[in-house]
């Protein structure tokens, strides 16, 4: 399974399982996540030269895994290490409920200095239970 994620200038994460470890799909879910005329730091992986077009692009470098010069992608790199250590534990998941696995762990991660009993309280109260159910089970 192969993911992928963002995190946006406010801290929030946006992780999803793409269908492939390509062009298309990673500019797909770009294309989702941010709008046209942003600012984006990515490493060197050449996929990512298409992003000057939809607006700034940094390219960070790395020296034996270390940023050269002031910029870093040590948001998302710390997400992957909290979504490493919160998953682990399970020692696998089915592949059918991996996206729920992962979009809790961003919610999660998003939250993580909240007490998150009242927030899951209010989303549980807001939802109709018939879309909680739809959610359930991603088909492929």
């Amino acid at each position: 399974m192969i993911v992928f994620g963002i995190i946006k200038r406010n801290g929030l994460v946006k992780a999803e399982p793409i269908p492939a470890h390509d062009r298309a799909s990673i500019m797909q879910v770009i294309q989702a996540q941010s709008r046209e005329g942003s600012l984006y730091y990515t490493d060197e992986w050449q996929t990512y030269a298409t992003l000057r077009l939809r607006g700034d692009h940094v390219v960070i470098r790395k020296e034996k895994g270390r940023p050269v010069g002031r910029y870093h992608i040590n948001g998302i790199e710390g997400f992957w290490s909290y979504a490493k250590n919160w998953l682990y534990p399970y020692r696998g998941v089915p592949k059918n409920f991996f996206h729920l696995y992962l979009g809790e762990t961003c919610y999660r991660f998003n939250h993580r200095d909240e007490d998150l009993k009242p927030l899951i309280i209010k989303l549980l109260k807001s939802t109709a239970l018939d879309r909680i159910q739809q959610n359930l089970v991603q088909l492929d």
